[in-house]
């Protein structure tokens, strides 16, 4: 897998054309070619901040020149007025780059500010918030960066990095046991040292995990509070589990005292508002 930081260069340089395609037109034929100026990434309401480290990223993508000084980094909690950072140089470079840093950024600290919140939630428990795959296209690789820095930990990045044997899976192999002995057995045939997760939805599921092994990680899909502590006592810390599925603000702390390793949240990149941020010229 390429390095982090490599594939948000990439996907930079791929938005910087997106957006300016032929040329910033409007900023061509206002702004004089050497004009300098400054500008300043303003709070607009509370939360906790992300992308900071991209949007510095963003401008020296497209001018080098531009300085970029850092007033609040990334994983800040914030709130209203604050300043996260200053940028200057010229005043096309700014103007040319001001959307897609505030797109990344107030995106990313969305993310981040709903992941606290759920860390909040269950905090005390042991257990842990992880993101999911339900993520924007393109945009993962940020998206998971920011769960990173609410607080959260992530799943896996795709579907080369785990073995996640869920539902679909298991009826279209022929049961739950037989495609876990075909998983394994593909592994071991192709030398790859990589984890095996399954997704189980019942207790009879479940036994039959137990009863044949091979797997790291037992995902308790949709399980009630009741069926969950049984299923995790029934474990018995033999693997680790998660619990995924129908989880809300309002049980996830239940679910967390279960004695769950992991919680699951889709809603931390899928259901996510962006932090209001504005750059703002000085």
């Amino acid at each position: 897998m390429d390095n982090a930081m490599d594939r948000v260069k990439q996907l930079i340089d791929l938005a910087l054309r997106e957006d300016i395609g032929q040329g910033d037109y409007t900023t061509l034929s206002c702004i004089p070619e050497n004009a300098k100026g400054r500008s300043q990434l303003l709070v607009k309401e509370p939360g906790v901040l992300a992308g900071v480290e991209v949007a510095a990223k963003v401008f020296d993508a497209f001018d080098p020149g531009v300085k970029f000084s850092v007033f609040l980094p990334d994983g800040s909690r914030v709130q209203p007025g604050d300043i996260a950072f200053e940028v200057e140089g010229k005043v096309r470079s700014l103007l040319q780059c001001e959307r897609l840093a505030l797109n990344f950024m107030q995106r990313m600290s969305g993310i981040a500010t709903r992941t606290a919140f759920y860390v909040s939630l269950i905090e005390g428990s042991g257990a842990r918030i992880l993101d999911t795959r339900k993520t924007t296209p393109n945009m993962r690789i940020l998206e998971k960066m920011a769960v990173k820095i609410g607080g959260g930990e992530n799943h896996r990045m795709g579907l080369y990095d785990m073995v996640m044997i869920k539902d679909n899976h298991v009826d279209f192999a022929g049961g739950i046991v037989k495609a876990i002995e075909q998983a394994h057995n593909y592994l071991r045939t192709h030398n790859l040292n990589i984890q095996i997760e399954v997704e189980v939805r019942n207790m009879e599921e479940l036994q039959q995990v137990l009863g044949y092994g091979h797997v790291n990680r037992i995902m308790l899909d949709n399980f009630n509070i009741k069926d969950l502590s049984a299923a995790v006592r029934l474990i018995d810390k033999q693997y680790e589990t998660e619990a995924s599925g129908g989880i809300t603000e309002d049980t996830i702390r239940q679910v967390a005292y279960t004695g769950v390793d992991y919680i699951s949240v889709g809603a931390l990149t899928h259901h996510v508002k962006s932090l209001d941020l504005s750059l703002k010229a000085i």
